[in-house]
């Protein structure tokens, strides 16, 4: 067994573009000459790595929401993608898969409640699709914080992938995994990306045009002499967006193929991935975390919740937003426990398991009457499932693209608010209650710099949509 090994991981995904009325992507003129962006990645990116196995040879994660379009709109590419984390599941009884947080929410900027029910929905997503279990989970924006990691672990999760700066300790040897002890007395391992090589994949197109003088003159130095190893494996980890292989940098994914398999041969380095170097080499060593950190920004968790260096002029918008997003969240929360409480002693456990209604693997009534354990009426059973849902809105709040960017008037956060629109609709299906007075004083801060448009104003729009949409259903007998 070679001594010497490397992984790439690459992080897939798309924000969700679906209008959450139609379910249906609205056209994007930019991503033309295709209807929308996730059309033009999927052939630029997914399809054409898929065709040539590379997802095989890599660790990676597509978020769930991307994957959900991939498997109607490319079943091929679906498929192929899922066949190749299966056959190393079948050779090593171990997948290089991992999965995600579900809806790619920033999670130490997340309540508990939502931190648990992100883990176990990528979890159970992963399951379904997968067909086993994940060993590791990939963290939206790689964001972490011990509370987190407290939950992963909870969940069955091993490992995570993240930056070297996120290490307690700036001389971090990334040539292995760490332990990290956690509050609650358990541990999860972590793998610390180098970023030397990750920074040059990821933004120097002249050092990927070829794979051969790739490994030749950046990979192969990296690693240190077998004589100084004392006996010791070394690992070196690359991590980048996997849209990268392709889409962000044309011909990148015949790059990947070529380091992966033709430019190796002959060479004393192998490639892996995380859960079979996990099993072949312990890790015995432990590290810390710096807590509120991530790997697309310096500056932490701060791009998601107000002023950041990376985005300048865009802090006040984005606060105005985090604050009211987190206030509407904690409305619709108090209605759903209020009245999912009434039959059951942990309403969250519903919410928790509610994933599997939505993958299809039961009927929402069916899942109700079983997990409260009692025959309930048609009135009461549609209250409950109109509050499932207003949950599964209320979550795709918080989608972290919506903070990502400079300005307020583009899609990723006109799209936050209109899924808390959607959820507040449904919460006053279910309950009555209505909270579009206190939405719309809220949202009315949230303002584009750029042309002034208003959150409030994306609110009542979107919220009289939904009325529109329920009267004309209601009108066809639906």
């Amino acid at each position: 067994m070679s001594d010497l090994e490397f992984c790439i991981h690459g992080h897939f995904y798309q924000p969700p573009r679906e209008d959450p009325l139609t379910g249906l992507i609205p056209d994007e003129p930019g991503a033309a000459p295709f209807r929308n962006w996730n059309q033009k990645i999927d052939a630029e990116c997914y399809r054409p790595n898929a065709e040539l196995g590379n997802f095989e040879k890599i660790s990676f994660n597509i978020g769930p929401t991307m994957f959900s379009w991939l498997e109607i709109n490319d079943p091929d590419s679906y498929e192929k993608i899922l066949k190749q984390d299966r056959v190393n599941h079948s050779h090593f009884g171990i997948g290089n898969a991992m999965a995600q947080g579900y809806n790619h929410t920033i999670l130490p900027l997340a309540s508990h409640m939502d931190k648990v029910t992100q883990v176990k929905w990528g979890i159970a997503d992963f399951k379904h699709r997968f067909g086993h279990a994940p060993m590791g989970m990939w963290l939206p924006e790689a964001a972490v914080d011990y509370a987190t990691l407290e939950v992963l672990a909870d969940c069955g999760i091993l490992y995570t992938i993240l930056a070297p700066w996120q290490a307690d300790t700036p001389q971090v040897d990334t040539g292995e995994a760490y332990q990290v002890a956690l509050p609650n007395g358990k541990k999860i391992a972590a793998f610390f990306y180098d970023q030397d090589l990750s920074t040059r994949i990821s933004f120097d197109p002249g050092a990927t045009r070829n794979a051969d003088s790739f490994l030749l003159n950046y990979l192969l130095p990296k690693f240190r002499p077998k004589s100084s190893l004392n006996g010791n494996a070394q690992l070196i980890m690359i991590a980048s967006d996997g849209e990268l292989y392709g889409h962000h940098q044309q011909f990148r994914e015949k790059f990947l193929e070529r380091l992966l398999n033709g430019a190796l041969v002959g060479q004393p380095v192998k490639t892996t991935f995380p859960g079979l170097w996990l099993r072949e080499h312990p890790a015995t060593k432990w590290m810390g975390i710096h807590e509120n950190s991530s790997w697309s920004c310096h500056h932490g968790v701060v791009r998601w919740m107000g002023d950041c260096a990376c985005t300048p002029g865009g802090g006040q918008w984005k606060t105005f937003l985090r604050t009211g997003l987190n206030q509407i969240a904690s409305d619709l929360d108090k209605v759903y426990s209020d009245t999912v409480s009434q039959y059951l002693a942990d309403p969250w456990q519903l919410r928790h398991e509610y994933i599997h209604v939505f993958l299809g693997e039961v009927r929402v009534g069916e899942y109700i009457q079983s997990m409260i354990g009692q025959r309930l009426g048609e009135d009461e059973l549609k209250r409950i499932a109109l509050l499932l849902q207003s949950q599964f809105e209320r979550q795709r709040m918080f989608t972290s693209c919506g903070w990502f960017f400079e300005d307020f008037d583009r899609i990723e956060p006109r799209n936050n608010i209109t899924h808390a629109a959607q959820a507040a609709w449904l919460s006053f299906q279910a309950t009555g209650s209505d909270l579009t007075r206190e939405a719309v004083e809220l949202f009315h801060n949230v303002k584009s710099q750029r042309t002034g448009l208003r959150g409030d104003q994306v609110f009542y729009e979107k919220y009289l949509k939904a009325e529109k949409k329920h009267d004309l259903d209601s009108s066809q007998g639906f």
